[in-house]
């Protein structure tokens, strides 16, 4: 009976891993993180469900003019913004799947 002793440990480690991965994935979700283009002069700022929460403009670039130019300055941030939520959600979860193997 001494394999179950193991399989107990084993599945209360399971658990915590568990539970430490809700609770990343819960603070990724609250974080926020901010794109931004033009020099800064464009800011999307995001949370980690990748929702936009908000958008930050200066008034220079807002030029009735040139609408192509602040439309490519809203992508350039908001892409920057769901950027810096992938390479953070990857480099927290990743730490509790290192060395599984699990197919992607």
């Amino acid at each position: 009976m001494r394999g179950m002793g193991n399989m107990q440990g084993m599945m209360k480690k399971m658990q915590k891993m568990q539970k430490e991965m809700m609770q990343a994935q819960e603070e990724l979700n609250a974080k926020e993180f901010e794109g931004t283009a033009g020099g800064g002069m464009v800011k999307v700022t995001i949370n980690g469900q990748r929702e936009v929460l908000k958008v930050n403009l200066d008034p220079s670039v807002v030029d009735p003019d040139d609408v192509e130019m602040l439309e490519d300055l809203l992508l350039v941030a908001t892409n920057d913004a769901l950027k810096k939520v992938e390479e953070t959600t990857n480099s927290t979860m990743g730490k509790f799947t290192q060395g599984l193997n699990l197919p992607f």
